[in-house]
């Protein structure tokens, strides 16, 4: 392996490469990857999606074998995610997360729940170094079939959104540096956006260097009301980003634009100052900087450009949909140590040490001794307990809340009151009645990573240092939290999404039953019929009827139930981080 690199260059390509519906399919996936091999800057990390054919996967790589010796095609669903990532460096560890809400079998004609839409993880090795380690997650997300209000697979982009954030979320606990590419199908700072930005400590790579760049095409509502000037070709290039849908890409030419390309044409180009209403960005590229205080630095954007602009020197057409987005991370070190000590030391890199010399907290369960059988279970297990009168006794290994008394005083916005002799909260009879059993503190809870150490004051340092590099690098401030009202837009979009779904549920179920309903009319009617044909006829629509009934019957036991469960846990995700908020009421905090 070289060095450890002081440069990471990253590429996301959507090939467009669906087998049987892409037009020059084959030879579009064959010149770009004679592309990536001679791209300057070589890119060290490539995501490419819609990659359906293991063929087309490998015909690649045999371009890019090279410069680009470590790759994995990713396989999930019936027809295949069509992710795939290519790596200068080993990939030591490599799996497929798959989406828990992605699209319909109904909408077969879509194909999104066929080919089993996920992220695709992989681990790369890029240092000898034990945090020298890039976590890459290559994902392509629900496409926007529908659009306004009544848009039903919002809800399925915001749950992909969501899942994406956890999964960097517990990357960056783990101390790597966390990257994560692909064809997001969404607009800058839209819902799914800003989730993914503030549930995990990740940057929009082309915003923070291009920080006034379009929020989508210069017909949506919220660029229009930035009341910018309607962009030029180049202009949406260079400073918007717009990767998709532009006039450059001759695949979102009209028809008869299309016909003037071909082997043996003269080339047809497009004025840089060509008028560029629909080009949006919608391929993201986001990084976190890595683990400061053990690297001793950071990874910071330098470059971020659209990229692979250029045409099939025979067929003259762009050889995708969409081009691609080029990054570069550059590694800065700290300018000057931000802890006060003469030699500090991280504490990732001693915690033994720490913890040895710490304070137990209610964080380090060490310091608790066991005790005998809790309050809560022996007011359980006594059948004049009722729940709706009276308060429980839930023991739980966690600081008190800010403004807490010991003894039991309590805060009075929390409902809460905390002892500090016996480490219990007493939580309204109406958690219990949900069956949730949540401590809500102001504060967060520390990452898996923090609990781990006996004091919290390498967090102040580590979130110090944070900020020194941030500034250091030009990140600009990190979005750490969302409004409760974002929280709000979300459960309005999951309360309409459910009731549409119970709908499907109810209706296709009666529909099973009304087709068994008929099937036998259909055959009491053939033992009556007069004549032959009609016996045919009957018996053609009650098999016809049966079948189609079975489909939706399956469809309501299985999918609808399977799909109504996943929206459930959403939203109590979505619930308990909203519940971790100041402004919540009684009934949130209960929920």
């Amino acid at each position: 392996m070289d060095d450890t690199p002081t440069q990471i260059n990253l590429l996301t390509l959507n090939v467009w490469g669906l087998k049987y519906i892409s037009k020059l399919r084959r030879q579009r996936l064959e010149e770009i990857g004679r592309q990536l091999a001679a791209a300057d800057p070589q890119p060290h990390i490539v995501a490419l999606q819609e990659c359906f054919t293991e063929e087309d996967y490998r015909s690649i790589r045999r371009e890019t074998r090279f410069m680009l010796p470590y790759g994995k095609y990713y396989c999930s669903g019936s027809f295949g995610g069509g992710l795939a990532i290519l790596s200068r460096w080993p990939i030591e560890e490599s799996t497929v997360f798959r989406y828990s809400l992605n699209g319909r079998p109904t909408a077969f004609f879509r194909g999104d729940w066929y080919v089993g839409k996920g992220v695709a993880c992989a681990k790369i090795r890029y240092g000898p170094g034990p945090k020298h380690i890039v976590e890459v997650f290559n994902t392509h997300t629900h496409s926007p079939y529908e659009s306004g209000p009544n848009d039903s697979y919002l809800c399925h982009r915001t749950s992909q959104a969501w899942e994406m954030a956890k999964l960097l979320r517990g990357a960056a606990e783990r101390g790597h540096l966390v990257v994560a590419l692909g064809d997001f199908n969404m607009l800058p700072l839209s819902l799914q956006h800003r989730i993914i930005t503030a549930h995990s400590p990740v940057r929009d790579v082309w915003r923070v260097l291009h920080p006034e760049s379009s929020v989508g095409p210069a017909d949506h509502p919220a660029e229009q009301a930035r009341r910018r000037p309607i962009p030029t070709a180049e202009f949406n290039i260079i400073e918007n980003g717009a990767a998709s849908d532009g006039p450059y890409n001759t695949w979102r030419w009209t028809k008869q634009q299309q016909k003037l390309l071909g082997p043996g044409k003269p080339e047809v180009t497009v004025a840089p100052d060509t008028i560029d209403r629909r080009g949006k960005r919608i391929d993201f590229v986001f990084a976190s900087t890595g683990d400061i205080s053990v690297l001793g630095g950071g990874w910071a954007p330098t470059r971020a450009s659209v990229g692979m602009m250029m045409r099939h020197p025979q067929l003259g057409c762009s050889l995708s949909d969409h081009f691609a987005v080029e990054a570069t991370l550059e590694f800065h070190p700290l300018s000057a140590p931000s802890s006060s000590s003469d030699n500090p030391q991280p504490h990732h890199l001693h915690p033994a040490k720490t913890t040895a010399t710490a304070t137990a907290t209610p964080y380090d369960t060490g310091a608790l001794k066991p005790r005998g059988p809790s309050k809560q279970s022996s007011l359980l297990s006594n059948p004049k307990f009722r729940p709706d009168s009276e308060t429980i006794a839930h023991d739980v290994f966690l600081r008190a809340p800010a403004g807490a008394t010991p003894g039991g005083g309590g805060t009075e916005d929390d409902g809460e009151t905390f002892d500090a002799r016996t480490m219990s909260t007493h939580i309204p009879a109406q958690a219990l009645d949900n069956g949730t059993f949540l401590h809500i503190a102001p504060q967060r809870s520390p990452t898996p990573s923090e609990a781990g150490f006996g004091s919290h004051d390498h967090l102040d340092d580590d979130l110090s240092q944070k900020k020194e590099f941030a500034a250091q690098a030009n990140l600009g401030d990190e979005q750490t939290a969302l409004p409760g009202t974002v929280y709000d837009d979300v459960l309005a979009v999951l309360e309409r999404y459910v009731r549409r779904e119970e709908g499907q549920r109810k209706w296709r179920g009666r529909h099973f039953f009304a087709s068994v309903a008929g099937t036998v009319a259909c055959l009491v009617g053939v033992f009556w019929s007069p004549h032959n044909y009609v016996a045919f006829i009957l018996m053609l629509v009650s098999s016809l009827g049966l079948v189609a009934g079975t489909i939706d019957g399956l469809l309501a036991l299985l999918f609808f139930n399977s799909e109504l469960r996943a929206l459930r846990e959403f939203e109590w995700e979505v619930r308990n981080a909203k519940g971790g908020r100041d402004d919540m009421d009684d009934d949130q905090r209960a929920w």
